[in-house]
């Protein structure tokens, strides 16, 4: 299963990602071993969605990171 991620960051914004392992990839982030999220912390899963397909998981994590999905984002998800 590939997963595609929200975190709520400690200043309230939102980081998106997507991973294989995604316990694995949350504790990496609250250990500060991710560059983009390093001094963030404490971090909040707020969302995640499960896919068979790894292309459906990052397109989806790209459409999350545009215009309209950034909108959608955060009017349904957060």
């Amino acid at each position: 299963m590939f997963y595609v991620y929200i975190l709520q960051l400690k200043d309230h914004s939102y980081y998106v990602g997507y991973s294989e392992n995604l316990k694995t990839r949350i504790m990496e982030h609250n250990r500060g071993m991710v560059k983009t999220t390093k001094n963030k912390g404490p971090l909040e899963l707020v969302f995640y969605s499960a896919f068979k397909s790894k292309l459906k998981a990052v397109k989806f994590e790209r459409y999350l990171k545009e215009g309209s999905g950034f909108a959608f984002r955060n009017k349904r998800l957060v």
